[in-house]
């Protein structure tokens, strides 16, 4: 069975799906696994270590394409290379099915089983494949450091011979696994750290890392769907949300902010009014900049200064971190092979809540139930 891993061509993409180590952990299993040349060169992964690992460097991304059994990515690959891939084949990447109904319609059309490295149900079995875990993770701790760097005062409390210098405010918004990783970072950096959730399950989490948890009394009972994200709110309850959200956006040095909604645009939780009511010099890192911001003023892939603030909105900011965040994705990607291919031969039980929910396509059919509903 070949393995084949295309080089990345999405815009700001850095990562590459299979690392040297992971690589040869495949080939002791007796599968062959070929890498396009250069593949993993912009996360410091170079041809000569693939091959020490007994990878085969392929020049032709076309071939490497045609004779893949399965093909292993981070991003989708275009229209042109998937046309390359033969019917049976098997792709593996971040797909975002809700999101692209006509790629669905035509991996399925043309008989490509595919598995959405997205689509990983959140539950204790599958956590060593949660790609969607390992990135925001990533995401979560290179947004402190954005949030420190483009800061223009310290995050730690000072005490000098010209005087004591008070700690930096930061405020979090969305306490996942990237609000998470942000509250410890900051935290670590020196900062007062404060944390909102719409979900009151993870006040302890917050805690635990040293942060405040700011509560707000909501409508709701449950405000957390089965995989884990935060469930969109009643008109009621987000008015309530946005005026205690303000209070705390108005003293705060540092708003990160965190909150996604699967299938659907960022929430907006930072208005312009809030913006102009922050202290001139104030930093917002966006980290739902991609899906539309939580802040109404973010611009994705720039920052800009409104009211005397600043507002960054990164894209893709695992791919800054690109070694390690590979590191983190071809083992997500090893654990998910282990469980689909047994001795050298592909498995899919529908039987298994992984595979039947990862998987979106397979011999023309959709499987997975979130686009069933």
């Amino acid at each position: 069975m070949i393995i084949a891993v295309p080089k990345e061509t999405a815009e700001h993409e850095r990562r590459v799906a299979l690392t040297p180590d992971v690589a040869a952990q495949l080939i002791k299993k007796d599968l062959e696994v070929w890498v396009e040349s250069g593949a993993g060169l912009a996360a410091n992964f170079l041809d000569s270590a693939y091959e020490e690992a007994g990878v085969k460097i392929v020049a032709e991304r076309s071939e490497l394409f045609e004779k893949a059994e399965v093909l292993l990515a981070v991003q989708t690959p275009s229209n042109e290379d998937l046309k390359n891939l033969k019917s049976g084949a098997i792709l593996i990447c971040f797909l975002w099915a809700l999101q692209h109904p006509d790629l669905v319609e035509s991996l399925k059309s043309s008989g490509i089983s595919s598995l959405g490295m997205d689509a990983i149900p959140r539950i204790s079995r599958a956590q060593n494949m949660d790609a969607l875990s390992s990135m925001s993770s990533i995401a979560g701790y290179k947004a402190s450091l954005i949030a420190a760097d483009t800061l223009d005062k310290y995050f730690p409390m000072m005490m000098t011979a010209a005087g004591t210098i008070p700690p930096s405010k930061a405020l979090i918004l969305g306490a996942g696994v990237a609000g998470l990783q942000a509250i410890a970072t900051c935290r670590k950096l020196g900062a007062v750290v404060e944390a909102y959730d719409v979900r009151p399950v993870v006040k302890e989490q917050v805690e635990s890392l040293g942060a405040k948890f700011v509560e707000v009394p909501l409508d709701e009972e449950n405000t957390e769907t089965k995989g884990g994200y935060a469930k969109e709110l009643s008109k009621d309850s987000q008015e309530r949300q946005k005026q205690v959200i303000a209070e705390h956006v108005k003293k705060s040095d540092i708003v990160i902010t965190t909150a996604l909604i699967p299938g659907r645009p960022a929430p907006l939780l930072v208005t312009k009014e809030m913006v102009a009511a922050m202290k001139p010099g104030s930093v917002i890192v966006d980290l739902a900049a991609e899906n539309g911001g939580n802040c109404e003023l973010t611009e994705a892939g720039k920052t800009v200064v409104k009211h005397e603030v600043n507002i960054v909105g990164p894209i893709n900011l695992p791919s800054q971190l690109s070694n390690h965040a590979s590191l983190l994705y071809a083992k997500n990607m090893l654990n998910l092979l282990n469980l689909l291919i047994k001795e050298g031969t592909t498995n899919f039980d529908f039987e298994d809540e992984i595979l039947l929910n990862t998987t979106i396509t397979h011999q023309g059919e959709v499987i997975s139930p979130m686009l069933k509903k």
